[in-house]
């Protein structure tokens, strides 16, 4: 990354920031206290980001960018949205934490508002996507055991469907759901009894959904695996086995849901509900928390102490959530999402009669992805050095998350810089391993097919 003065200045956007003199770039000791200190479980940039503004973020060199990943679709609202710093600041004041053996004055009205938005009757708030994918799995052998089935034993109905190229998290449960074999064979052993099942393909869910399934997991779009949409067939047969069957269809909508699909939750797209539904990234705008939204039939068998959670559903993130869901209503971002993602899909379309190596472009709202026929990687760390976030999945899939306060004319800035991305790193990307990055992409893009 090359220090700069202000790149986001949109005077040039095609100008790339010059190298400050040597003697003015010194190491920062924060990122030698990084390299050191922390577990090295991420590939990071070596440049530390400060502070964001709307849908702008800024690093310690002052460089600007326009955040096209909005914190992997965290950051719904953007950076330092008003409304929300203002209910931070009023609720920090008051109680961060209570413990959930009280109540709260906000974990009954979020409730309420979510059941609302989704169709269902009951939330569990969790810390997180993962946390709550785990919960949901305890659900499902929950109502999977029968009354004459001793516990500590395995019940009949214990089995769970998954999809291959799904991701669902990265504790021990949600990993044994998670078809993508690098986030799951080094811990291995993992939780027993899970079968993958080809992705949108019918006839496979058919002869693997029998009596000993008590639940299927489906991301109603893949995030991770590259921006895919289940398809109404797949859903609506999956919905009809899972009732045939006496098991729980689970919607993952920790990435896809509230809001980003231009729906509140993409499932809606559908004409009948899951049991429970997931949720997680946007919902506190950025403060950790998740739930499990689910149906009365499905709660009826829960009682006092079968689950719980230390800072599930906290006075501070609650009230954060109860405000980012007035926001989504109150400013209409839903219509915004619609439109803003049209334009977008519309102006890459274009974009990509002139990149020969852009095979697809997939997605819904703003919840998009490009996939290519060279390895993403390259284009990624040129979108940065411009002044634009991005990130790339599956190795070939360019994923973009916007907040879903973006306007039309970031929508046109974005479309403008990505374009000189592509047509700058063209040429280094089918360079960089040739004849080897298409049939990667061939054997990734057949497996997530199915």
């Amino acid at each position: 990354m090359r220090a700069s003065s202000k790149r986001g200045s949109l005077t040039t956007l095609a100008g790339k920031a010059k190298n400050l003199p040597a003697a003015a770039t010194k190491p920062d000791a924060r990122l030698a206290d990084a390299e050191k200190f922390l577990l090295p479980t991420y590939k990071r940039q070596p440049v530390i980001m400060t502070h964001g503004r709307g849908a702008y973020v800024f690093d310690s060199a002052g460089n600007k960018y326009l955040d096209f990943l909005g914190g992997i679709a965290v950051n719904a609202l953007g950076h330092a949205h008003p409304g929300i710093v203002k209910v931070i600041r009023r609720e920090v004041g008051r109680a961060i934490h209570l413990s959930n053996l009280y109540h709260n004055g906000f974990q009954g009205p979020l409730a309420r508002r979510l059941a609302e938005w989704s169709g269902l009757a009951r939330v569990f708030f969790a810390n997180s996507g993962t946390e709550a994918i785990d919960g949901a799995m305890k659900l499902a052998r929950l109502l999977g055991r029968a009354p004459e089935e001793p516990q500590g034993t395995a019940a009949k109905k214990h089995r769970f469907l998954a999809l291959e190229n799904s991701f669902h998290g990265r504790t021990f449960g949600a990993i044994s759901v998670t078809a993508t074999e690098k986030y799951r064979l080094p811990f291995s052993p993992v939780v027993p009894g899970v079968e993958f099942v080809r992705f949108n393909d019918v006839a496979d869910l058919e002869a693997k959904f029998d009596h000993t399934v008590c639940a299927i997991l489906v991301e109603t779009i893949q995030g991770e695996g590259g921006i895919y949409p289940v398809s109404e067939a797949f859903w609506n047969r999956a919905r009809t086995l899972a009732t045939q069957h006496g098991a729980l269809l689970i919607a993952d909508e920790i990435q896809c849901g509230l809001g980003r699909t231009g729906r509140c939750f993409a499932y809606q797209k559908f004409s009948a509900n899951p049991d429970i539904a997931v949720v997680a990234k946007p919902l506190a705008a950025g403060l950790p928390l998740g739930a499990i939204l689910t149906t009365e039939a499905v709660a009826s068998h829960v009682s006092p102490g079968m689950h719980g959670t230390t800072f599930g559903g906290g006075p501070l993130a609650c009230a954060v959530a109860l405000e980012f869901l007035s926001i989504v209503e109150e400013e209409k971002l839903l219509d915004n999402v619609r439109a803003r993602g049209e334009e977008l899909r519309e102006g890459l379309t274009k974009i990509a009669a002139h990149f020969d190596f852009i095979r697809e472009i997939r997605g819904e709202g703003l919840m998009v992805g490009i996939e290519l026929s060279v390895e993403g990687a390259p284009f990624v760390a040129e979108a940065m050095e411009r002044g634009l976030l991005i990130n790339c999945t599956h190795d070939f899939t360019l994923r973009f998350l916007p907040p879903l306060i973006i306007t039309r004319a970031q929508v046109r800035e974005f479309l403008k810089l990505f374009e000189l991305v592509l047509a700058k790193t063209q040429k280094q990307a089918r360079s960089a391993h040739p004849g080897k990055s298409s049939v990667l992409q061939d054997a990734a893009h057949a497996a997530a097919r199915g």
